[in-house]
């Protein structure tokens, strides 16, 4: 592939497939593992900042969505010109530029500090349009550094990194930002507490751009290749299975990062557990911290249980859950609703893996579609934005739940599609 860098080694269509037969490639997963981690840490410090600030700019709950919308619309937008990156310069060499681009994202809050919101919504945007090229190379690669029968359980792994990384973000978000936050102080005083950890981050994602420039990565070529493109007659969109998953990545991004923006001002409700904004951030970390936790667990459980049946059993549980938090108080509404991270933890691998399966040729066409109905992030939590504005915070909590409700029907749907051996 035209535009690796010199020092990375190739790995030929039939060497790809061998290793996809006998074994995985560790090296090279646990080096694309770490960049899960990062946009983990990056992605979940939204939480933290949307009620930071909608308390410095004084806005509704739909206008403090709008950074999702803004994040997440990115997946939306650069999705499909990411592929393109990609299949023009590389696997390797596409993340170097969605690290650089991420980092110069993260540098934008500093000018965003002053110049007030909108600014802010731009930083927010060009940062996730880095991250997007990121999980365009990242996913596929994934599923292809090892056999494709455990494609579920190897992508699971790397999402537990993922996991590691939003657990740690709102703890962090919570103690550099919303700690630092003055009562009485103006809103530019306020605003100026996220410089200083997004410069940190934007220098420690071009530090990663530089290490993953020089890294000894392997080039997928051959058929790999021809998957990315999605070359030759017909098209994904004839595949039902891939479709209905592309409506599930969806709604299960949408719910999870809904559920995630809105939980410290529903741990701050008075009837549910009153908490600051800086004690609630760290609460933000158990929602998180249990993805993680479910992620590792089923790493193991889905390379002997059916991808499908265990999709449908976690959605099933967090329909529960939600329904708990939206009807109950107190701290039953709070630890159902945190527990509903841990019901998460494998569904995006899971309806990634399922989605793509017998796609053949049309593999990185269906990778591509799915990669944009990512923008669920941006537009469930934005709906959401408009329920909580009308009827309230905690029963604004049943449009998740209709989610999982989706996510339940698909995985039972297709849960013979094919077993994890």
């Amino acid at each position: 592939m035209a535009g690796i860098a010199p020092n990375s080694s190739t790995v030929t269509q039939q060497e790809a497939a061998g290793g996809a037969r006998n074994g995985t490639d560790t090296s090279a997963l646990v080096i694309v593992t770490v960049l899960f981690f990062m946009w983990g840490l990056i992605t979940s410090l939204n939480d933290v900042l949307i009620p930071h600030l909608k308390s410095i700019y004084t806005l509704t709950y739909v206008q403090a969505m709008l950074v999702q919308f803004c994040f997440f619309g990115a997946y939306f937008i650069v999705s499909l010109p990411a592929g393109a990156l990609i299949r023009r310069i590389g696997y390797q060499k596409g993340a170097v530029t969605g690290l650089l681009i991420a980092a110069g994202g993260c540098a934008l809050f500093y000018p965003a500090s002053f110049g007030g919101y909108g600014l802010f919504l731009f930083a927010f945007f060009v940062l996730a349009s880095g991250i997007t090229i990121l999980q365009v190379a990242a996913n596929p690669y994934v599923t292809v550094l090892g056999p494709a029968r455990t494609a579920s359980s190897r992508l699971t792994l790397t999402q537990a990194f993922n996991s590691l990384g939003t657990t740690i973000g709102p703890a962090i978000g919570g103690l550099l930002i919303l700690s630092a936050v003055g009562a009485t102080a103006a809103a530019a005083a306020n605003a100026a507490t996220v410089r200083g950890p997004y410069l940190g981050l934007a220098g420690a994602l071009a530090l990663l751009a530089v290490l993953f420039y020089a890294a000894r990565l392997p080039q997928i070529t051959g058929s790999e290749d021809v998957a990315l493109r999605g070359e030759g007659h017909g098209s994904a969109w004839a595949h039902r299975h891939l479709v209905l998953g592309a409506i599930g990545i969806f709604l299960y991004v949408g719910a999870e990062v809904s559920i995630g923006s809105f939980l410290i001002n529903f741990l701050g409700e008075a009837h549910i557990a009153g908490l600051s904004h800086a004690d609630a951030a760290h609460y933000v970390s158990i929602y998180w911290g249990g993805a993680m936790v479910g992620r590792f667990a089923g790493f193991a459980v889905m390379r002997v249980a059916s991808p499908g049946k265990t999709l449908a059993f976690n959605s099933l549980m967090a329909i529960a859950l939600v329904l708990a938090a939206v009807f109950g108080k107190g701290s039953v509404a709070m630890w159902a609703i945190l527990a509903v991270g841990l019901c998460n933890s494998i569904m995006f691998p899971t309806i990634f893996s399922m989605a793509l399966n017998g796609l053949g040729k049309y593999t990185g066409q269906g990778s591509g579609i799915l990669c944009m109905a990512i923008v669920g992030g941006a537009l469930v939590p934005l709906k959401q934005g408009a329920l909580a504005d009308s009827i309230g915070v905690q029963a604004s909590f049943l449009l998740p739940a209709a989610c999982y409700a989706f996510i339940f029907y698909f995985g039972a749907k297709y849960s013979a599609m094919y077993s994890a051996q």
